[in-house]
């Protein structure tokens, strides 16, 4: 079983170009399951036993896992793991466990994503900066949160630029999951507030070094914006939903409020499915909503 999870994990990353975030959830995913397998079969899990599995097994290992205290949103990540563990060992193992079609994901309901209002993303971006230790790093912190609002970036993607994108133009490639590339413009504001930290900046912006750069040189690490943040909220009585991350929903909710068309949205946020930018209609039909009971005298 442990070979068989390493030769899984190995190909999800060469081929399917998953994430290591992904990777290492998907591992320790199978390393439970296995370790469950272990003592519900009362032995080591070989091929054929893994073939042999029943759905009372596969439901036991779920049940185990929500005894364990897991949301419907963590097992539905379990369920998935092994589906993928299941179909790759079909295809390439010749190991058919009929038995994994019947694992069914638990029902959730979908949680909007929460928008930051742009007044307070204008707040935000300054406390943040007025916080940093040296000019340069509150440069390089209002470049990249207005970048993740100004162009609807992933904090990952914003991390994962380099110097190649200098000098600045109307657009910028970013490289987003699965190691898709698109294209997205750049507001004169964002390419002004980028400028403004490559000039500041003590380090060398070589065309393969990260963009932004931690105190030392190094990659910025995505927590230091996180954290940052996080301060910054507390101090201005932002809920907990106001993250780096929200800036991104709040680029996408705002635009479409502005009329932008869906699979255009979809094009700039780097969504695989127009499914997952749907969503966005949802929210801005819940915004409109929460204006109207709070606004309409027969709201109530």
């Amino acid at each position: 079983m442990a070979s068989l999870i390493g030769r899984f994990l190995a190909f999800s990353g060469d081929q399917r170009r998953l994430s290591p975030h992904t990777l290492k959830a998907y591992g320790q995913t199978l390393e439970r399951f296995d370790d469950f397998l272990g003592k519900h079969l009362g032995g080591a899990v070989v091929g054929g036993r893994l073939a042999g599995l029943a759905p009372a097994d596969l439901r036991a290992f779920l049940a185990m896992r929500r005894g364990e205290g897991l949301a419907a949103a963590s097992l539905a990540r379990e369920v998935s793991a092994l589906k993928g563990f299941f179909a790759w060992a079909r295809r390439r193992e010749g190991l058919a466990c009929d038995a994994i079609a019947a694992l069914k994901a638990p029902k959730q309901p979908r949680r909007l994503p929460r928008a930051v209002a742009p007044a307070d993303i204008g707040q935000l971006v300054d406390v943040v900066a007025d916080a940093a230790r040296q000019p340069w790093q509150a440069a390089r912190d209002v470049a990249v949160l207005l970048l993740l609002y100004g162009a609807g970036l992933r904090i990952g993607e914003a991390m994962g630029l380099t110097g190649a994108v200098l000098p600045l133009g109307e657009a910028m490639p970013v490289t987003g999951k699965r190691a898709k590339t698109r294209v997205v413009p750049i507001l004169p504001q964002v390419r002004a507030a980028i400028e403004d930290y490559v000039q500041l900046c003590p380090f060398d912006m070589a065309a393969d070094a990260p963009l932004f750069r931690g105190a030392r040189g190094g990659a910025l690490d995505p927590g230091t914006v996180r954290r940052a943040v996080q301060a910054a909220r507390a101090g201005l009585g932002l809920p907990a939903s106001a993250t780096p991350h929200a800036l991104r929903h709040s680029f996408a909710t705002h635009l479409l409020a502005r009329g932008a068309d869906l699979r255009q949205l979809q094009e700039l946020l780097g969504h695989a499915s127009l499914s997952s930018t749907q969503i966005y209609t949802a929210v801005d039909a819940a915004q409109l909503l929460d204006a109207w009971r709070s606004a309409h005298p027969r709201a109530d």
